[in-house]
């Protein structure tokens, strides 16, 4: 009896759908369009589990909002921002771009269903995260 159940365990796994973005995950699109290539899904619950807040914040170096650090696969493979744990040895490298690269492609810079998303209308939100992203973008004010 243990075998059917097999089967119908490993076909559903063979023909599943791409998980949906959940809440939490940042969606990264910072280049990606303009590379040609689907924008990132990073997990953050998923690492936030492991890891603590400084780990990625203050060692690393990540700002606190999506979108807010200039990430690109050059830094990436050269160790900074995920490359310092994706890097083959911690966890996968960049050999397979569509572990992180998931994204449906046009999709925006945002965190998926972040609390800016509930509390405000759809069209003020995306303008919200519009300003936001384009604030980000910006360099530096000198001091």
């Amino acid at each position: 009896m243990r075998l059917p159940s097999i089967l119908v365990l490993a076909g559903a796994l063979l023909f599943a759908a791409p998980a949906p973005a959940e809440y939490g995950d940042v969606v990264i699109n910072s280049y990606s369009d303009a590379a040609g290539m689907r924008p990132v899904v990073f997990p953050h619950w998923f690492h936030r589990v492991r890891f603590r807040c400084k780990v990625c914040h203050a060692d690393l170096g990540f700002e606190f909002k999506a979108g807010g650090n200039q990430i690109n696969m050059l830094k990436i493979i050269d160790g900074q921002f995920c490359g310092a744990c994706h890097n083959g040895e911690l966890a996968w490298s960049v050999e397979n771009c569509n572990l992180c690269h998931s994204a449906k492609p046009g999709t925006a810079t945002h965190v998926h269903e972040s609390t800016l998303q509930k509390l405000l209308p759809p069209a003020v939100a995306a303008s919200a995260a519009s300003a936001a992203a384009t604030a980000a973008a910006r360099p530096a004010a000198p001091k």
